[in-house]
């Protein structure tokens, strides 16, 4: 009887549901207001795609005008919608990549491709997924991956073309790839471009940046691949404001690097020495020649770190002395050393605990030194307000606090203040 009644319920329930498809016609005026709806639709589907095309025209004509370095004789230039190039068969990737990163990055959607794949405009051909890692499908289906120890590292950072699904998916051309250490890549790379398309989103002005390795003869090369790409020893990026006549460029070595992205500023001028490129040579003089000396990477930095300080000299510090970057050196060690830096954040916590964070602010402070209540008693000025911004030396003993070094300070006879030139 259960069964009987169940299937009874179930053909209700389709029969009911038959009617009232039946049911749902929509009177004419419903239907034409959908169907004009469905046209609008379209409409703005088609007015979107021919928007990315006209504004993807148009930063390709100032990036020609005035983003691309003096080609040498031999340079054969690549361009494709939002990136340009010179390719080095020699060395199985290019000179430079050059791009503008758009104010429209600041609203951009489109996520991540992975299409890695060769760059059918490079006439000699370019390097494959072969050249980075083996892929094999073992008999159950699964891949195995067997690793060459280096990344398929983006000169031209595919985030940065993230309003336009054609621009971006570019990006993954191997063309604008070279091989950088996992450690560099992930980590002191991935920051420096965050810091100029950070920039680029605050201040919503487009960018002309110039990437690529140093290249020159008897670099190592990636044995086990096809085309054996070299190995580049460091990575330069050009940054030019024209909208606020700001710029700045940056040399990293390929490998993790231990101080902070800002560290690495220099001028343009000196990227110029080392790789015998002239860069912005499109630019009026007197713009460019303003340009290319300035080497201070504050203006590009966020609001929230601008009180940061740069890490002191370590030559400048006299014996068992050391800046907050080789602090760490030192972690779980038990030995007691002099660790010196600004002050550029503190914090009183609400259980009456002091946190003093030198050369750069919470939360991407580099190193803590902490005063527990109980000790605070031991000091005869308030160390929160009275440190901030002073250069000092605190002494004992360094340890592991979540990730980052820090030191426990018992009294004010563990700090002094000095004046390090920073």
């Amino acid at each position: 009887m259960k069964c009987l009644i169940s299937v009874a319920i179930l053909l209700f329930n389709v029969l009911g549901g038959l009617t009232l498809k039946a049911q749902t016609i929509w009177p004419e005026n419903v239907q034409k207001i959908k169907s004009e709806l469905d046209t609008l639709q379209r409409k703005q589907t088609s007015l979107q795609q021919s928007l990315e095309k006209a504004k993807l025209e148009f930063w390709k004509s100032e990036l020609n005008t005035f983003g691309l370095p003096e080609l040498a004789p031999n340079d054969e230039l690549i361009q494709h919608s939002l990136m340009s190039l010179v390719y080095s068969e020699k060395h199985e990737q290019s000179i430079w990549v050059a791009h503008i990163i758009s104010p429209d990055v600041k609203f951009g959607a489109v996520g991540r491709t992975n299409d890695f794949r060769p760059d059918p405009l490079v006439k000699t051909g370019t390097c494959n997924d072969r050249d980075y890692f083996i892929r094999d499908t073992l008999p159950d289906g699964t891949v195995k991956y067997d690793g060459f120890g280096f990344d398929r590292g983006h000169l031209a950072p595919s985030a940065d073309f993230r309003w336009s699904a054609s621009a971006l998916s570019e990006s993954y051309l191997f063309s604008n790839m070279s091989p950088q250490r996992p450690d560099f890549n992930r980590n002191s790379w991935a920051k420096l471009e965050d810091m100029v398309r950070s920039y680029a989103e605050r201040n919503e002005t487009p960018l002309l940046v110039v990437t690529g390795p140093l290249l020159r003869d008897g670099l190592p090369r990636v044995e086990r691949a096809i085309n054996k790409p070299s190995i580049p020893g460091f990575y330069y990026k050009l940054v030019v404001d024209r909208k606020n006549g700001k710029a700045v460029a940056f040399l990293m070595p390929n490998k993790l690097c231990e101080y902070p992205a800002e560290s690495y500023a220099v001028s343009i001028d000196s990227i110029e020495t080392l790789t015998g490129i002239n860069f912005y040579h499109s630019l009026p003089e007197t713009e460019q020649a303003l340009l290319e000396i300035q080497k201070d990477a504050k203006p590009f930095m966020a609001p929230k770190e601008l009180t940061d300080a740069k890490p002191l000299d370590p030559t400048i510090l006299p014996k068992n002395h050391f800046n907050t970057v080789q602090a760490k050196l030192y972690s779980g060690k038990n030995e007691r050393i002099e660790v010196c830096g600004t002050v550029v954040s503190t914090k009183l916590s609400s259980k009456g605990n002091v946190f003093l964070n030198l050369d750069k602010a919470f939360p991407n402070q580099i190193f803590t030194v902490s005063i527990f209540k109980d000790n605070l008693s031991n000091f005869s000025y308030a160390p929160h307000e009275e440190l901030i911004g002073k250069t000092i030396c605190v002494s004992g003993k360094v340890n592991d606090f979540n990730g980052t070094p820090s030191m426990s300070v018992e009294n004010e006879q563990s700090i002094r203040w000095v004046d390090f030139a920073p």
